[in-house]
């Protein structure tokens, strides 16, 4: 059914068989301009994965899906060192916070190695502090007091 004219000679809604308004019809998604889907520049990700000898080639849909996952592991892991740093009353993140977060997650533990090392490098200029007594809560998604 058409719309119909009201008695005021203005369009009403088409009615649907039950004598109900029908639902309006789907429109598609409206984008925001400008909008990215992907915070890490494409092009320097490119780059990285280029850089791997290992690779030869890295398609636009691979080379968008590393961009993506690359974005949610920094989330994650700044996640559970802010997590860190409000246990000693900061909101700024500062590296013992992350070096804590490797330490205390286990899906983390692949940095462990990296950080040693940088670890090292800080002690050699005497920068490195720790939080004694903090420890991971799984159950709780964040670091607590021990």
């Amino acid at each position: 059914m058409a719309a119909v004219a009201a008695g005021n000679g203005t369009p009403r809604e088409e009615e649907g068989p039950s004598g109900e308004a029908a639902a309006p019809p789907p429109q598609a998604p409206t984008s925001v301009p400008g909008a990215r889907l992907s915070r890490l520049p494409l092009a320097r990700v490119k780059a990285l994965v280029k850089a791997d000898p290992d690779v030869t080639l890295a398609g636009q849909e691979a080379i968008f899906i590393l961009a993506r996952a690359a974005e949610l592991f920094v989330e994650t892991i700044a996640k559970d060192a802010y997590c860190c740093a409000q246990q000693g009353k900061r909101k700024t993140l500062q590296r013992r916070d992350l070096d804590n977060a490797i330490e205390a997650v286990d899906e983390f533990a692949f940095l462990e190695e990296r950080a040693r090392m940088l670890e090292r490098e800080g002690q050699r200029e005497g920068e490195r502090e720790r939080i004694p007594g903090i420890q991971y809560c799984q159950l709780n998604a964040g670091f607590i007091m021990s």
